[in-house]
């Protein structure tokens, strides 16, 4: 696996052997801003007036999405309880050559890089605001009693892994959202759209980050 340049300079790693960038390749960074701190995190704050949240992501993978919600919430004041699901974390070394340092705040990039093991350990403090866990198994294995206000939704594509967009899976992972929470995902297709409705959840297509046109936010009523 190596880092490629993505359309708005920052990087994305590409995994050969499934055959997909682990973010767009039309901009790492914009996709992950747009899709899941702006559409998710941001947007369940606002409505719910809170400065504190647990997000719950689906693919860990590179860390890129908890590293600029982190950074927002580092300069909002804003709590986070993280945990992030990954059955087959990245070597640090790897991490390392993201570039995603020049995003962040450097004591946020330092404190990461030197938790990250520790994480896939148990939940840790990354900040005095900031918890991190990342959860080293498939996603279907993952059981907590901990609930969450918004799930980051960032597994690859359906047409590489198909198992992580059936009804069964989903309806897995939203159990642990609490009502009024937020599921959002990169993606929108037709049978997204009806397994949510069928989960009790409703539905919005909001703006897609570049390169797509439409994505899916779904709350839990």
């Amino acid at each position: 696996m190596e880092f490629v340049n993505t359309g708005d300079g920052s990087k994305t790693l590409y995994h050969a052997e499934v055959g997909e960038h682990y973010h767009s390749k039309h901009g790492a960074y914009q996709e992950s801003i747009h899709v899941f701190l702006k559409t998710g995190l941001q947007y369940w704050l606002e409505k719910e007036n809170k400065q504190a949240a647990a997000i719950l992501e689906i693919g860990f993978g590179t860390g890129l999405n908890f590293l600029l919600s982190a950074n927002w919430a580092m300069k909002n004041k804003v709590g986070l309880d993280y945990v992030g699901i990954e059955a087959y974390p990245l070597e640090k070394d790897l991490l390392i050559q993201s570039g995603y340092d020049s995003y962040i705040a450097n004591e946020l990039w330092t404190a990461f890089t030197q938790e990250y093991e520790t994480a896939q350990q148990g939940k840790t403090p990354i900040t005095e605001h900031i918890l991190l866990k990342i959860a080293v198994q498939k996603v279907m294995d993952f059981q907590t009693d901990q609930k969450f206000d918004v799930i980051y939704f960032d597994a690859f594509a359906e047409i590489h892994q198909p198992e992580m967009w059936t009804a069964e899976t989903l309806s897995h992972v939203v159990q642990f959202l609490n009502p009024g929470g937020v599921f959002v995902t990169y993606a929108i297709t037709g049978n997204l759209k009806r397994a949510m409705k069928a989960l009790g959840f409703s539905i919005e297509k909001a703006a897609g980050a570049p390169g797509k046109r439409e994505m899916l936010r779904a709350t839990k009523l």
